[in-house]
């Protein structure tokens, strides 16, 4: 996830504070990852040294100043051209899990054991996944969607490659 994209896009609809950005940010986008405060305050000073967004105004607290920040006509821009470009299909041809087990089977480990034990936790995180769409409204339920999609693509994996370790194996001892 692009944070300074998302950050600006919190901004569009007009100004807020470090805080207020941080809360929104976690409450939409952050279930699983939610952002300090130390980087938001980060982006939003990289924002701002770019000409992204300006301080639209200051407002002593009980601890440091609070600056209320706006996004600006070029921070406009970078947002609406980052939401018209398509993001490149996920994964690549590059996956941990496959890493992994040829490492495994290098090493002469039980791949086999690392395949199982991959596929319990993904069962696991599906099972959260679908309690998830029980209780949750639309975004949560699309949002547990898509993992849910990705998690079973990642399980037909497992199947074919445990199906297919010995001519794996065979293949990477050579």
């Amino acid at each position: 996830m692009s944070v300074p994209n998302t950050l600006l896009g919190l901004l569009e609809p007009g100004p807020s504070h470090g805080y207020e950005l941080k809360r929104e940010y976690d409450a939409r986008f952050g279930r699983d990852r939610s952002l300090t405060y130390g980087q938001v305050y980060a982006t939003l000073a990289r924002l701002a040294r770019d000409g992204r967004v300006v301080v639209d105004g200051v407002q002593p607290g009980e601890g440091p100043e609070r600056k209320r920040y706006l996004i600006t006509g070029p921070g406009v821009t970078v947002l609406d051209r980052w939401l018209r470009e398509p993001e490149k299909p996920e994964p690549g041809l590059h996956s941990l899990l496959f890493t992994k087990v040829v490492l495994a089977l290098l090493s002469g480990r039980p791949a086999q054991d690392f395949l199982a034990a991959q596929q319990a936790e993904h069962r696991q995180r599906m099972r959260e996944l679908t309690a998830l769409r029980r209780s949750g409204g639309l975004s949560e339920v699309l949002l547990a969607d898509y993992a849910l999609f990705h998690l079973e693509a990642d399980l037909r994996w497992i199947d074919l490659t445990s199906a297919r370790l010995d001519q794996l194996a065979a293949e990477v001892a050579r």
